[in-house]
């Protein structure tokens, strides 16, 4: 019987000795995600309205001409804690656009109200939440633990993936693929859609690929969560309710209850 046991147990430490192997291995071929310090990170952390408005800027002039942003309005544009646009230039924005009318089916210059395109192009993801949906920062065998130190690192993935193209191409299966250290697999078949000085900004930041993959990274982190700012505030100001509350009641109950407990004591050392 002891023989079958150290045997069992033999058997399970090679096994998780094996899979540990596996894990380490696969860990060692996870893709680089470079931990940008963004602004809005931390409980205190805010958007910047600068670089909101020109990661707007790098959507409208690059991404959009195949990605969409079907879930978010246009009047979200002008709203604080986003890129805050004047309320007549996200009119002028959005007019500059048009959608289907849902009852005349008639196109029209879109309205505050009506929400960005859909990609044109079919395979094309949409972006609106994809901040949210690309996890960059893994902790050992999936487990998740760098997210509780750096966050789910969404917007790091996107600006890291921007940025992570060699420059080579290969062509399987008649399509054409690029070279990117960051997807996964190592192959994607974007090409490469930032260059240096492929846009002007108008408050004069460098349009190197970096800086243009850091900007548009953090208009999607504010497209895919634009109350972000008002959530923190509601947070933050839960947080101090609640540690004034329990100051209250520490000192109601030292009012109230700390003689009778005191007497209480009395009594039962007389007893």
């Amino acid at each position: 019987m002891l023989k079958t046991t150290l045997l069992a147990a033999a058997a399970a430490l090679a096994l998780g000795a094996s899979f540990s192997g596996a894990g380490t291995a696969v860990a060692a071929e996870e893709p680089h995600v470079t931990d940008y310090s963004f602004s809005f990170e931390g409980p205190f952390g805010r958007f910047d309205q600068a670089q909101l408005q020109r990661g707007l800027q790098i959507y409208t002039e690059v991404c959009s001409a195949c990605h969409g942003l079907k879930f978010l309005p246009y009047r979200e544009l002008a709203e604080e804690g986003g890129p805050a646009l004047p309320e007549d230039q996200m009119r002028a924005y959005a007019a500059q656009h048009t959608v289907t009318d849902a009852e005349t089916g008639e196109d029209r210059p879109a309205t505050p109200s009506d929400h960005f395109q859909h990609s044109p192009d079919a395979v094309a993801p949409d972006l609106t939440l994809m901040a949210k949906a690309r996890a960059g920062f893994h902790g050992p065998i999936g487990l998740g633990f760098n997210q509780l130190l750096h966050g789910i690192g969404g917007p790091e993935y996107i600006a890291s993936l921007l940025h992570g193209f060699t420059g080579e191409t290969k062509e399987e299966a008649g399509v054409t693929l690029y070279e990117n250290h960051v997807f996964p697999g190592g192959w994607i078949s974007m090409p490469p859609p930032l260059s240096d000085d492929q846009v002007t900004y108008a408050d004069g930041t460098p349009a190197t690929v970096e800086q243009m993959a850091q900007d548009v990274a953090a208009f999607l982190m504010w497209t895919a969560e634009p109350k972000m700012m008002a959530r923190k505030e509601a947070g933050l100001t839960a947080v101090l309710f609640l540690a004034g509350l329990t100051v209250l009641l520490w000192f109601t109950n030292k009012k109230i209850w700390a003689p009778h407990k005191g007497a209480h004591s009395a009594g039962d050392k007389r007893a």
